[in-house]
């Protein structure tokens, strides 16, 4: 992990043992719509099961919290602790990813999931795999995703094969998924992009 992922899992420990925030407690966070914000402004940076993301960028949020789910941290501390990070944007993180209630549904999501033993899967609908693997570094209607990082999919229109390659190795600063995503997520993710990028 980077030097900055370890300074942030540091002050996610900071906060949990001083019981700190930047504005209250979140309450009352809408988890189905964190899960769905998630998958597209997060899941391209951090790894969560629940979401099938394994972004390597900023610190492993299942690794991040599970010790401290064991320490007996409620869960409402974990939220709280995520909303500060989002609010703070510490380390790499862009600030204002998500804004208002939008921080409390993320937060209410993520510390009822991070770090759960059983929660997660093998994600198999390419849709599911764009969302919470490439969604919050490209853009594709289809999957109502609007990162930046990388090209725009509808522009591009880029052919099964363009992609497959792609997501298989990687390329420029997006990193390669073979190893992280199975032969046929891989394949599940090229045919759903090439079948709907461009056509909304």
């Amino acid at each position: 992990m980077s030097r900055g992922g370890w300074a942030v899992i540091a002050l996610l420990a900071a906060f949990l043992v001083a019981g700190c925030g930047t504005g209250g407690i979140s309450k009352n966070g809408d988890q189905s719509r964190g899960k769905t914000l998630f998958q597209q402004k997060c899941s391209g940076c951090h790894t969560l099961a629940d979401a099938g993301s394994n972004g390597t960028v900023g610190p492993n949020l299942d690794d991040a919290f599970a010790s401290d789910r064991r320490q007996g941290y409620k869960q409402s501390t974990i939220e709280q602790v995520v909303a500060d990070q989002i609010k703070l944007a510490a380390g790499q993180m862009p600030a204002n990813l998500v804004k208002g209630g939008d921080v409390g549904a993320v937060a209410a999501y993520v510390a009822a999931v991070a770090g759960v033993p059983g929660k997660g899967g093998n994600l198999t609908s390419g849709k599911d795999i764009f969302a919470a693997n490439c969604g919050s570094c490209h853009t594709l209607a289809d999957a109502a995703t609007t990162g930046k990082v990388g090209p725009n999919l509808d522009q591009l229109k880029p052919a099964f094969a363009r992609v497959q390659r792609q997501v298989t190795n990687g390329g420029a600063v997006m990193p390669a998924f073979k190893g992280k995503l199975t032969p046929a997520q891989i394949k599940a993710v090229a045919k759903y992009v090439s079948s709907v990028a461009g056509k909304h």
